[in-house]
């Protein structure tokens, strides 16, 4: 098949390391079907310039348009300015060169303006949903019913967790359309591995606790809440470490929190690296720790398992799904009392990471493409025309 898939969720010049999973998912399917990833940059993003190389795509080809929007005002036009966006860049293209189906990756306004294609050319499509394009988006008055619109349009909607199939169904999709399909995991690149050499690489003290956390740094992701809740962590464990590794926003915040609270030489900023050295990161870590207010399912919860490693994370939105006793501990968002007695609990258990990878090992990205391709098969079956 011809598969266009849509999103923002896809590394680009402007984002190298941006939605690891996408890379992993869309160039594995497109060793099966002629796949395009069309990306949209956010116009902002573009003025600041080109910040490096994304991953090698080994199948998949992959280009961009600029997504220009209101700034600031006319949240609820976005899904109307995206479809726009795209149409003044590529729309004569893809009307002379009409793929069979359609993949939108984000709820909104990427599902709705890929909506607005499929209706325009007569082309099936499907939605994957992720985290905060439902939880958050949806709960917006003027977004919730162009939302809602698009994923009942779909031929299908692909949600990365059960919680998130749950609010697809809330929207009025068909349960039958409807399908959970958890995330896999590069088992050449996340597995256990000899702790010392990895602290050793990654020129870390030996024989101290280390507290990994690694996504983007936001208030939303926690890792605020993360360092709120560490002196009462080391008041137990006055050896620990906490490093965080990612970047966003939240950074500078985090080194004056750390000052202030009289803890910054027991923490570590590590930036934004690569996702082929994670592995080594979770290798070298005690635990990993997640305290996001709401989430999908993360793949960085799913990599440390394979990778033998405890998580404590939040109990939100699909965590609850794939994070079982045996691997980790869940306490309720926003809450350092708790986050700080379960990372005191998990850094004293003693935890078996052959049963952690044992568990991790049914996130599968041969079984992951597999059932995405039935479902995008299924999906390009014949539809009738619609006349702009």
């Amino acid at each position: 098949m011809k598969v266009l898939a849509l999103t923002n969720l896809f590394p680009s010049a402007w984002d190298p390391l941006r939605a690891s999973f996408n890379r992993q998912q869309f160039d594995r399917l497109a060793a099966h079907h002629d796949l395009e990833v069309l990306v949209a940059v956010d116009f902002r993003e573009r003025r600041g310039g080109p910040r490096g190389e994304p991953p090698a795509l080994s199948h998949a080809r992959a280009t961009d348009f600029t997504f220009w929007y209101p700034p600031r005002i006319g949240r609820s036009l976005h899904g109307l300015a995206w479809y726009a966006s795209l149409m003044a860049r590529h729309g004569s293209r893809l009307r002379r060169e009409r793929p069979d189906v359609l993949l939108a990756s984000w709820g909104y306004p990427d599902a709705v303006g890929v909506s607005l294609l499929a209706r325009r050319l007569g082309l099936p499509y499907v939605v994957k949903v992720h985290g905060s394009d439902l939880n958050v988006q949806a709960d917006f008055r003027l977004r919730r019913p162009q939302i809602a619109a698009a994923l009942r349009g779909a031929r299908a909607v692909v949600a990365v967790s059960a919680a998130l199939a749950d609010k697809a169904r809330a929207l009025g999709v068909d349960d039958a359309r409807v399908h959970v399909l958890y995330n896999g995991v590069d088992g050449e690149r996340f597995h256990p591995g000899d702790r010392a050499a990895a602290r050793r690489a990654l020129d870390l003290p030996q024989d101290v606790p280390l507290v990994l956390y690694v996504g983007n740094l936001k208030a939303s992701k926690g890792c605020v809440d993360l360092l709120e809740a560490f002196p009462a962590v080391l008041a137990r464990h006055p050896q620990a470490r906490l490093a965080f590794v990612g970047s966003g926003a939240a950074g500078p915040v985090l080194r004056q929190r750390a000052q202030a609270l009289g803890i910054d030489n027991c923490l570590l900023l590590a930036g934004a690296r690569p996702h082929h050295e994670l592995g080594t990161w979770m290798q070298a870590a005690s635990l990993l720790c997640l305290p996001s207010h709401n989430e999908g399912v993360p793949n960085v919860v799913l990599e440390a398992m394979a990778c033998g490693l405890p998580v404590v994370a939040t109990r939100v939105g699909g965590i609850p799904e794939v994070l079982p006793a045996q691997a980790g501990l869940l306490v309720p968002p926003h809450d350092h009392a708790a986050l700080s007695k379960a990372l005191d609990e998990a850094l004293r258990a003693d935890w078996s990471p052959a049963a952690i990878t044992a568990h991790a090992a049914r996130f599968d990205w041969q079984d992951n493409i597999a059932r995405l391709d039935r479902i995008l098969r299924d999906a390009a079956g014949p539809v009738e025309p619609v006349n702009a």
